[in-house]
C-alpha cells in the first residue's frame, strides 16, 4: 500500500502516488531555519528533511549558548508516509503555506522549544542549482529563501529563555536531488579532485531582506549566482533581482569567514554592503557533512541524540568543520544597518582566495 495523506493534496510530480519521487534515489525534501536576536546572540537552528527512496526521515534542532553548540538529531523510518514532517521529538507544521510555519522540539535530554516564524516578504526562488561531475548528476534541486520574524521559547538544562523581541532570521526549502545516504563508493573515472565553493548571505535590513548566493568553480568562476532584494511586505512580483560580487576574508590557519565586501547592482539594496563577523555556527549541527548524523543515513526505526560541540575546541580543517553560517553585523553603503549570516563551505582547491589543496587553510 502506498497511497498516504499527501495523496489528497494536489502535490503529485510523477504519475504515481506521492510516496515515489521519481527515480533517482538521491531525492529529498528538506526544510531549514535559522535565528538570531538583534546583537547575533542566541543562535538557533532547525532541519527536517525527508528521502523518500531511502524511506528516511531526520531532524536536527540546536542553539547556541556561552560557546557551546547544543544539538539534537533525530532519525526515524518514514513508512513511505510524506507528510509525516516529524522525527522523533522535532517537528515542523505548516500553519500557513509561504508565511507562517511552528518548529517544536519536545523535552528530550534537558532540551525543548516552541517556536514560530512569519514571513517577512514573500519568498525568493533562487535559481535552479544543477551541477555535473563528469556524467553523473552531483545536484539537481530548487530552493525557496525567506527572511522573517521568530516568537517562542527555547528550554535547555532547565533554563527556559523566551526568544528576545526583534529576533529574526531565515528559512528554506529545497527539494530535489543531492548526494544523500550512504556514500556512493563507484569511482567515476576521468573525475577530477573534488572541489566545491559555497557563499550564502540572507540579510535582514529594517526596510527589507537582501539575498546573495553563489556557487564557483576552483577557479573563481560562478555556476549559480543571484542577489535579491524583497522590501517589506513585498508580494512575489515585487521582489527585485540583480547581481552581486563578494570579495571574501578568511580566518588565518581556516576555511571560515571572517568578513567580506559585498558589490551590488540590485534596485532597493545598497551598493556595497560589508560583513563583521559577531559569532560562529557549525552546520554539522544541522547534519551537513556530519560524520554520524549525515543526510538520510539510516539509524534504525527512530533514534535520537544530545550532542554539545564546545566551538573553541574544533579543528577548522577537520572536514566535518569546514561548513559554517556565521552571523554577521552588516553595513550598507547608504548607512543602513542590519544583521544575518554568512554561510561558507569551501572544500578543494580555490584559487582566488590562495587554497591550493583539498583541505589547506588560509595563509
Amino acid at each position: 500500500m502506498v497511497l498516504s495523506r499527501g495523496d489528497d493534496y494536489p502535490i503529485h510530480q510523477t504519475p504515481e502516488p506521492v510516496a515515489y519521487a521519481g527515480t533517482d534515489r538521491n531525492f529529498y525534501d528538506r526544510y531549514f531555519f535559522n535565528g538570531y536576536a538583534p546583537d547575533g546572540s542566541g543562535f538557533f537552528a532547525a532541519a527536517l528533511g525527508i528521502y523518500p527512496h531511502l524511506d528516511v526521515i531526520d531532524a536536527h534542532f540546536t542553539v547556541i549558548r556561552d560557546g557551546v553548540q547544543h544539538c539534537v538529531h533525530a532519525s526515524a523510518e518514514l513508512g513511505m508516509e510524506r507528510m509525516a514532517m516529524a522525527a522523533g521529538p522535532i517537528s515542523v507544521e505548516i500553519i500557513e503555506a509561504l508565511n507562517i510555519l511552528r518548529i517544536r522540539l519536545e523535552p528530550f535530554d534537558g532540551m525543548a522549544a516552541d517556536i514560530t516564524f512569519t514571513g517577512r516578504a514573500f519568498p525568493i526562488e533562487e535559481p535552479r542549482f544543477t551541477h555535473r561531475i563528469g556524467p553523473r548528476a552531483f545536484m539537481d534541486y530548487t530552493r525557496l529563501t525567506q527572511n522573517g520574524r521568530y516568537r517562542g521559547w527555547i528550554e535547555l538544562d532547565g533554563d527556559k529563555q523566551e526568544l528576545a523581541d526583534g529576533t529574526m532570521g531565515t528559512r528554506d526549502r529545497s527539494w530535489g536531488v543531492r548526494p544523500v545516504g550512504a556514500r556512493d563508493m563507484q569511482p567515476m573515472p576521468g573525475a577530477p579532485m573534488p572541489g566545491f565553493f559555497w557563499q550564502w548571505t540572507p540579510i535582514n535590513f529594517p526596510a527589507g531582506s537582501l539575498f546573495f548566493h553563489v556557487n564557483n568553480d576552483e577557479h573563481g568562476n560562478a555556476w549559480n549566482t543571484r542577489a535579491a532584494w524583497a522590501g517589506e511586505g513585498a508580494a512575489a512580483e515585487d521582489v527585485a533581482e540583480g547581481h552581486g560580487s563578494m570579495r571574501t576574508r578568511l580566518e588565518a590557519g581556516t576555511r571560515w569567514p571572517s568578513g567580506g565586501t559585498l558589490s551590488l547592482a540590485l534596485r532597493g539594496a545598497p551598493e556595497q554592503v560589508t560583513f563583521e563577523p559577531l559569532g560562529r555556527f557549525q552546520m554539522r549541527g544541522l547534519g551537513y557533512t556530519h560524520p554520524e548524523w549525515g543526510h538520510g543515513m539510516y539509524h534504525g526505526p527512530l533514534k535520537v541524540q544530545r550532542e554539545d560541540i564546545e566551538l573553541v575546541d574544533l579543528d577548522p580543517l577537520a572536514p566535518e568543520n569546514l561548513h559554517v553560517q556565521v552571523p554577521m553585523r552588516v553595513t550598507g553603503s547608504d548607512g543602513a544597518e542590519g544583521i544575518g549570516v554568512f554561510e561558507q563551505l569551501i572544500i578543494g582547491p580555490f584559487a582566488p582566495l590562495g587554497l591550493e589543496e583539498f583541505l589547506d587553510g588560509a595563509a
